[in-house]
């Protein structure tokens, strides 16, 4: 197994557990004890976790993976969903989409669209998220609109009041949110609130609203909320979400699709 590829798991082990001994972590991931006391210690100079007496711990209750160690997390999930959201979207529309994992797959698979390979533009994609622009931008017949704001290492977004002045002057047919969290109570959320602003104002310029979220997120609730449950018009998860879970979004109105 290569650094990087130990690292993310690492770090995805820590985030769902709390902790990890360094003996533990070395039993799951099959190498020396004395591997993993460096991999700690390398990741603890970054800030990406806090060293402790034989093992790590996170850094606190709202710590956040950065999306460059989330990818491979459910991965064949997320392109599941992400192909279901893109075959949401009609020819001509205006789409926003947030950052995240699911919603970069979601730009992946517009990409791969064969009716969406032309057009005056084929497709107009409003984005917050520099890695989901970048991807977009080598497509001649998308038209990419990138808000303005302060870049977020942890998720590649821009955030902020900058953002504001260009989300105040457009109209998109749909919007697609990646979220840490979708409650049918709470509503979606995210782990950081100026992040959460963003996505919002994204949600109220759409004439609809798709959640792309895999079954872990659900029934979750997280820090910063998005928006209502009642202002989503889609849940697109996983077959694994819970019956009982999908049934609480369905009495809330939602359309919910399961890949």
């Amino acid at each position: 197994m290569s650094r990087d590829a130990r690292w993310k798991t690492l770090l995805e082990l820590l985030v769902e557990r709390g902790r990890l001994d360094v003996e533990e972590a070395a039993a799951e991931l099959s190498v020396s004890a004395a591997t993993i006391r460096r991999d700690f210690d390398q990741l603890a100079e970054q800030q990406m976790l806090v060293r402790t007496r034989g093992g790590a711990v996170v850094h606190g209750v709202s710590y956040e993976l950065p999306l460059r160690y989330k990818s491979a997390r459910r991965a064949s999930e997320k392109q599941r969903i992400a192909r279901a959201v893109a075959g949401m979207v009609a020819p001509g529309e205006a789409v926003g989409l947030t950052g995240g994992t699911t919603t970069t797959e979601v730009a992946r698979a517009l990409a791969e669209r064969a009716d969406l390979t032309s057009g005056s533009p084929a497709l107009t994609v409003v984005t917050n998220a520099l890695n989901i622009a970048g991807e977009l931008a080598v497509r001649p017949q998308f038209k990419i609109v990138v808000t303005g704001g302060v870049a977020r290492a942890q998720s590649y977004e821009l955030v902020g009041p900058l953002a504001d002045g260009v989300l105040g002057q457009i109209t998109l047919d749909v919007a697609v949110l990646g979220v840490v969290a979708f409650d049918a109570d709470q509503g979606a959320a995210a782990h950081d609130e100026a992040e959460a602003a963003v996505n919002r104002l994204l949600c109220e310029r759409a004439g609809r609203v798709v959640v792309a979220a895999d079954s872990s997120k659900l029934g979750r609730r997280a820090f910063a909320r998005i928006c209502a449950t009642e202002a989503v018009d889609t849940l697109v998860t996983d077959v694994a979400a819970d019956d009982v879970t999908v049934r609480r979004f369905e009495e809330a109105g939602l359309r919910v699709v399961a890949v």
